[in-house]
């Protein structure tokens, strides 16, 4: 599991239209990086709650899908890749989940000197980089 000491966001829901399609974008692509499905919440018509389905490390969801929502524009998620072949693992499991390419992975010196990134839209328009930080 990455290390998150300088990480300040415990986790963060998207709501998506289509969950069983962002469902089935969402598990193989987190899954080339480790994240899996950690947590799922049924909807409960009597409190309002919509189905939710977190996805994490070990038992600490970060990362959820709300049924029923509405994307928001220039929403953009960044996860973290412990290496160079993770990022390229990870663009390549979201094309064939149905992802389509923004950025090839590659070196992204504009950001930092060893930042390195791919970057696919989910089949919402939703901006997914998996990126590494480290020297290979």
């Amino acid at each position: 599991m990455p290390d998150f000491t300088g990480s300040s966001i415990d986790h963060l829901n998207i709501a998506v239209p289509d969950l069983a399609r962002s469902l089935a974008f969402y598990e193989p692509t987190l899954a080339s990086l480790g994240i899996v499905k950690v947590m799922t919440v049924p909807a409960d018509e009597a409190t309002g709650q919509l189905e939710m389905h977190g996805f994490g490390w070990e038992h600490k969801p970060f990362f959820w899908l709300v049924a029923d929502g509405r994307v928001g524009d220039h929403v953009h998620l960044a996860f973290i890749a412990e290496n160079r072949a993770a990022v390229r693992g990870f663009y390549e499991t979201a094309l064939a989940a149905g992802g389509r390419t923004l950025l090839e992975p590659g070196l992204r010196p504009e950001y930092q000197p060893d930042y390195y990134g791919a970057f696919v839209l989910d089949p919402d328009g939703i901006n997914v980089e998996a990126v590494c930080h480290r020297p290979e």
